[in-house]
C-alpha cells in the first residue's frame, strides 16, 4: 500500500473504532487492516492506537494528533475527485444528509430512494440527530445538506426552501374517547396527562413560545425523545400527545388515535433545507435539492 492508502485505513479504523468494522467498510481482510496500521505506525515512529477491550482508541500523542488533519486531507482529495467527475455531470462520492429520524422517515425516505435509483454511484451517509445537533454538524463540515425543523436561526448556515409543512396537533387513544369530537380550550388540556417531545427540540420550543404568548403553561407528564414512540404511547392510552399530524396519519386513519381539537389550534411549522454558509454545493447536493423542486 502507498502512504495515502495507509492514511485511509488509519482514518477508517479511527472512525469505526474497530479493526473488524473497518475491514468490512474497506472490503479488505482484518489482518490487512492491522498490518496497514502497524506499517503507518512504523513510518511515523509513533503508536497511533491503544488496543483495548472496547476496540481501537486513538492515542493522545499520536492518533489524536493527526486524526483531524488526515480527515481534512482525505476530504480535500475526495472533493478534488468529485470536482473532476462533476465536469461530466455525474454525481459521485459521498452525500452526507443530516436530519431527525422522523424527517428521514416521513419527509425524505421517498426522495432518498429516488435519488439512489437515479445515481447509484453516490454513496449516501444518513446522519440522524436533532435539528440543533444537525446544525452543529453542518457547521463543522460533518454533513453536506441538512433538513431542519423550522424555525432555524443560525448565521453559520444557509437556509433554502421549505420542503414540508408540519401541523402540530394533540392526539389521544380510545381511553379518552369521551372528549372525541369536542373542541377544548388549549389551557383545558392541563386537566389531562400530557406527552411532549423533549425540551431541547425546535418543536418543543415553538410550542412553549406559543402557549406563553397566550398566558398558558402546559407542562408534560411524560417527555419522550422521538415522535414515533410518543405515537405508540398515545395509542396505548398513556396520555394526550402533541405530535405533527403528518407523523401519525396511519394511526388517525386506522382509528387508533383521534385528534383532540383545541382553541386556538397550534401554529404550522415547516421543514427546511440548509447548507453550509460558505461552502459550494456539490453536483450531488444540487441534484438532491432538485428532487424537491428547489435550486441552490
Amino acid at each position: 500500500m502507498n502512504n495515502l492508502e495507509l492514511y485511509k485505513v488509519f482514518y477508517c479504523v479511527a472512525k469505526c473504532g474497530s479493526l473488524t468494522k473497518a475491514a468490512q467498510e474497506l472490503y479488505i481482510s482484518q489482518p490487512a487492516v492491522s498490518q496497514s496500521v502497524k506499517q503507518l505506525e512504523g513510518l511515523l515512529g509513533v503508536t497511533l492506537f491503544n488496543r483495548t477491550h472496547r476496540g481501537m482508541e486513538l492515542t493522545s500523542a499520536g492518533g489524536k494528533l493527526i486524526y483531524k488533519k488526515v480527515e481534512d486531507a482525505l476530504y480535500l482529495i475526495e472533493e478534488a475527485e468529485n470536482s473532476i467527475s462533476e465536469l461530466k455531470d455525474t454525481p459521485c462520492g459521498t452525500l452526507r444528509i443530516g436530519a431527525t429520524d422522523c424527517i428521514f422517515s416521513h419527509v425524505l425516505a421517498d426522495k432518498i430512494a429516488k435519488f439512489s435509483e437515479k445515481y447509484p454511484s453516490v454513496r449516501l451517509e444518513l446522519i440522524s440527530a436533532t435539528s440543533p445537533e444537525t446544525i452543529a454538524q453542518l457547521k463543522d463540515d460533518k454533513c453536506d445538506i441538512a433538513f431542519l425543523n423550522l424555525p432555524a436561526e443560525d448565521d453559520g448556515i444557509k437556509l433554502l426552501d421549505t420542503v414540508a409543512h408540519l401541523n402540530d396537533i394533540f392526539v389521544a387513544g380510545k381511553k379518552f374517547s369521551e372528549i372525541e369530537g369536542q373542541t377544548l380550550p388549549l389551557g383545558g388540556l392541563r386537566e389531562f396527562p400530557l406527552m411532549m417531545i423533549e425540551e431541547n427540540t425546535v418543536a418543543r420550543k415553538t410550542l412553549n413560545s406559543f402557549t406563553k404568548t397566550l398566558g398558558i403553561d402546559l407542562q408534560p407528564d411524560i417527555e419522550v425523545a422521538n415522535w414515533d414512540f410518543m405515537v405508540k404511547l398515545a395509542v396505548k392510552g398513556m396520555g394526550i400527545g402533541c405530535v405533527p399530524r403528518e407523523y401519525c396519519i396511519e394511526q388517525l386513519t386506522a382509528g387508533e388515535l383521534f385528534e383532540v381539537k383545541t382553541s386556538p389550534a397550534l401554529p404550522v411549522r415547516g421543514v427546511g433545507i440548509a447548507l453550509p454558509k460558505n461552502a459550494s454545493a456539490t453536483y450531488a447536493v444540487k441534484q438532491f435539492i432538485k428532487l424537491f423542486g428547489g435550486e441552490t
